[in-house]
């Protein structure tokens, strides 16, 4: 079993930053997918953004392009979601979520392990 703990969430002003890492545990993720997904309150998870196993391949949802920046350290095992110019539409709790194959999906259904979420508050 694949465990994930995000971290790094906050309150934060339009305009400001926020680095959220998901650490990995139970077992190595080296080889393993890994998205980032945002749920707002009365809204559905979506994807913010997935790489694949080696960090050679990424996506990003449309509204965070150029924003945002998906990364990964497979030695410490953790993945991260670099949010630079954030919005207030940013806001929502952000979910770490690991796919026990090499290749990115950009559907919730799609993964394996989730974390708890963190929330993200993006105040104007």
């Amino acid at each position: 079993q694949v465990q994930l703990v995000e971290s790094g969430g906050g309150l934060v002003q339009a305009g400001g930053s926020l680095k959220l890492s998901c650490a990995a545990s139970g077992r190595t993720v080296g080889n393993y997918a890994m998205g980032w997904f945002r749920q707002a309150p009365g809204k559905e998870r979506d994807v913010v953004a997935a790489i694949n196993w080696s960090g050679s391949s990424t996506y990003y949802a449309d509204s965070v392009k150029g924003r945002f920046t998906i990364s990964r350290d497979n030695a410490k095992n953790t993945g991260y979601l670099q949010m630079n110019s954030l919005k207030p539409e940013d806001t929502a709790v952000y979910y770490c979520a690991a796919r026990a194959t090499p290749g990115y999906r950009v559907n919730s259904y799609s993964y394996d392990y989730w974390g708890q979420g963190t929330q993200v508050t993006v105040s104007s």
